[in-house]
């Protein structure tokens, strides 16, 4: 589990300064509140182009697919006030 957890950490490491914040906050917060499909989930986020992942994140689009919806609504409600 903890070379997992590393692998991801370093995933979460972007190019943007923001994404950074809110994804290395979750996965600090809230990643390891997901189960297997959560995990996955967050895993193929991570996949998505700097620009795509920000704007599903600040709310300016949304996924279709539910699990995708529900890592999303994780990461925003893990550094809301």
């Amino acid at each position: 589990m903890g070379d997992q957890r590393t692998r991801v950490a370093w995933r979460c490491r972007r190019g943007m300064l923001e994404l950074d914040l809110l994804l290395q906050g979750f996965l600090a917060r809230g990643y390891g509140q997901l189960g297997r499909e959560g995990e996955e989930a967050f895993g193929r986020l991570l996949c998505l182009p700097d620009p795509l992942l920000y704007r599903h994140l600040i709310g300016m689009e949304h996924f279709r697919e539910r699990e995708l919806q529900n890592v999303v609504e994780a990461i925003r409600s893990s550094v809301a006030p």
